[in-house]
């Protein structure tokens, strides 16, 4: 029987990989592309209030920050400082009265709490309880870091799980599945109409979840490179307690490298190469921990989804027509509203190359 599926509705079409990204918010999306950057979040009224800004990279005037390696810890730090003025806008929109709603300082704390809280959760904790278990890092440096790295892993599947539980964390989830189908649509060059949207999964292979699970991964060999057996007897160090502190500094030390690496390989080279069997393999352990941190939207959630992401494609349309941004350039919210259940105007042509 031969499939009578529009072709432009065909889900088994070429992938043109995109470079536009996003993440999850509080009831709401946004996303990032070359030259701007867009949140969308679904107001208590029911509507969608969007907002647009320029998107300004320390990486565009500066050649070196563009060296492998190097542009992924400048991608996470820049990620991490969106991440904070979309919360920001989302945190401020999303609640039904003024308790609800935090303010950017609130967000700042949260953000920067929960950046302690990684630090304590997934590099001390293991460090401690790996030394109280295997013993001194310099007697067995090799064990000590693989346990050290297991139990590394297992903190971050119980994080996940964890939160998971909380009932405005699941809403979350499901934004970020949200997201990830938009991109699978967008990528296919297809319109981006719920109905269609709906059909794709809420799994990508260029999620940050599989990037954070590679860097637990990658943490592991890095910190095995370590000569901290070398560096205490250099330094006349032989108390368990400074070699642990020593261990857990260079822990920290090293993580922009540990995340560069994870980068390349997530990012850059998977995010390239989806159909690459090899890919597949490496990173099925990350879409498999995809089904903990996405849920099915319903089509509200993928018409916010769509909302954030139509002002980043309309500006890369302009940018490549040399028409250049709507604005005038100055980063200003679009400060637009569309009401309940209206969706933008669905893209029905092919995506715009990376």
């Amino acid at each position: 029987m031969s499939d009578t599926t529009p072709a432009v509705e065909r889900m088994d079409g070429p992938v043109k990989h995109t470079h536009i990204g996003g993440q999850a918010v509080l009831e709401g999306v946004m996303m990032r592309g070359k030259y701007n950057w867009a949140v969308a979040v679904r107001t208590p009224d029911g509507s969608i209030h969007v907002e647009e800004h320029d998107l300004h990279s320390a990486a565009a005037s500066r050649a070196w920050m563009r060296k492998p390696i190097i542009r992924g810890v400048v991608a996470l730090v820049e990620t991490l400082a969106l991440a904070m003025k979309a919360f920001t806008v989302s945190a401020s929109l999303a609640g039904e009265t003024e308790d609800e709603q935090l303010s950017a300082g609130e967000v700042t704390f949260s953000l920067v709490m929960g950046v302690g809280l990684a630090v304590g959760l997934f590099i001390v904790l293991p460090a401690i309880l790996t030394n109280l278990f295997v013993g001194q890092a310099t007697d067995r440096p090799f064990i000590w870091n693989v346990v050290d790295g297991l139990l590394r892993v297992v903190a971050f599947f119980v994080y996940i799980w964890a939160i998971s539980r909380m009932k405005d964390i699941q809403r979350v989830f499901a934004y970020h599945g949200a997201e990830h189908k938009v991109i699978h649509a967008y990528e296919h060059g297809l319109p981006l109409e719920p109905r269609i949207i709906q059909r794709w999964s809420t799994q990508h292979m260029r999620c940050g979840t599989s990037f954070l699970l590679m860097v637990m991964v990658v943490a592991i060999l890095v910190f095995s490179l370590v000569p901290v057996k070398a560096i205490a007897t250099s330094w006349g160090i032989d108390n368990r307690y400074v070699v642990l502190a020593l261990v857990i500094l260079s822990r920290i030390i090293l993580m922009p490298l540990v995340a560069g690496i994870a980068y390349e390989i997530t990012v850059k080279w998977a995010g390239t190469h989806s159909e690459s069997p090899l890919v597949k393999v490496l990173l099925w352990p990350g879409l498999q921990l995809q089904r903990m941190t996405t849920r099915e939207p319903d089509d509200a959630m993928i018409e916010v989804a769509v909302a954030a992401v139509m002002p980043v494609i309309e500006r890369e349309r302009r940018e490549e027509t040399g028409k250049g941004p709507e604005t005038a350039g100055d980063g200003s919210a679009l400060g637009s509203a569309r009401g309940p259940g209206e969706a933008p105007e669905p893209l029905a042509d092919g995506p715009i190359p990376a």
